[in-house]
Order: C-alpha cells, then sequence, then structure tokens
C-alpha cells in the first residue's frame, strides 16, 4: 500500500468515527457535546431534497455558528416538552469526494448517507428521517472537525416537528 493510499485509508477511518461518535451524542441524549463537533464558525442545515435539488434555500433548520448551535441545545434541553421517545441514527461510512488547500486549511469535502429511528415507549420503531450528510469537514489542533454538514432528507413530510439533530 502506497502513503498515499494509506493517508486516504486513515482519513475514512477518522471520518467514520467522528460521525459514530456523532450518532452516539445524539443517541445518548448529549446535546451539550453537539455543537463541539464544529468550528465555531460552522454551519448546520437541515433541507428537504426537493429544495436542495432545486437551489431553494428554505430549510427546516439552519445554524451559522457553534453559538446558534447552543441555543439550540437550550431550547432542547429547557423549554421544549413533548412525548418521551428514543433516536437512532444509522451512518454509513463516509465516501471523501475531494481533499483540497484552501487558503492554508485542508478541507475534506464528503458524503454519508444516514437514517434516524424513532421509539417511543410502548410502541414500534419507525423510520424518522433518511437522507445525506454532505459535510466540508477541516483541521483544527490536528483535529477534524466540520465546517458544514448540510442534511438533505428525502422525505417529503417529517413526523410531527423536527426537534433534535440529525
Amino acid at each position: 500500500m502506497t502513503p498515499e493510499q494509506l493517508q486516504t485509508l486513515w482519513l475514512h477511518h477518522e471520518i467514520d468515527q467522528l460521525n459514530a461518535a456523532y450518532a452516539a451524542a445524539l443517541d445518548e441524549k448529549r446535546y451539550a457535546d453537539w455543537p463541539g463537533f464544529f468550528v465555531a464558525d460552522g454551519h448546520y442545515r437541515v433541507q428537504a431534497r426537493e429544495n436542495y435539488d432545486r437551489g431553494l434555500p428554505l430549510s427546516l433548520m439552519y445554524f451559522e455558528s457553534q453559538g446558534m448551535m447552543k441555543d439550540r441545545v437550550y431550547c432542547i434541553t429547557q423549554t421544549i416538552y413533548h412525548g418521551p421517545y428514543h433516536m437512532r441514527h444509522v451512518i454509513s461510512p463516509a465516501r471523501v469526494l475531494e481533499v483540497a488547500q484552501e487558503e492554508g486549511v485542508e478541507v475534506v469535502r464528503a458524503q454519508a448517507h444516514y437514517a434516524v429511528f424513532r421509539t417511543k415507549p410502548g410502541s414500534v420503531s419507525e423510520v424518522f428521517n433518511v437522507g445525506r450528510y454532505i459535510d466540508e469537514w477541516i483541521r483544527e489542533g490536528g483535529v477534524l472537525k466540520l465546517r458544514s454538514r448540510h442534511c438533505v432528507y428525502d422525505s417529503e413530510l417529517i413526523l410531527n416537528s423536527l426537534i433534535y439533530p440529525v
């Protein structure tokens, strides 16, 4: 295996491990950890495939910084009340699409598919949201962090409301 191939394999592994940690944080309701996966001015967006494909900007969620994400965490943990349920994220291995240097910073563009299941007490599990993550990762202090995560969901309808990050 060449050094370049080994480096690419390691990059895939790194992203897959971060995606697994991201899913675990959300599934274990450690919402305060969620903004830490992003750089300070990171972007997070949840958008319907129909709008994404047409280049329309309307999104269900759109946060432009960790501060906005922390506000969402506050809402989730302190102000929102709803019937209890559990979430479970399943994320595919990532596809690294491009590694580029931008202004002296390594930018990794990658995509992964996701499925989020919801289980209410005394009920069967149901598919809550399915789509793909369109990500840009950069190194901050030697660690990959999300510069942006664009969640493009395939469903035309969202069950109830979207409260938690996907």
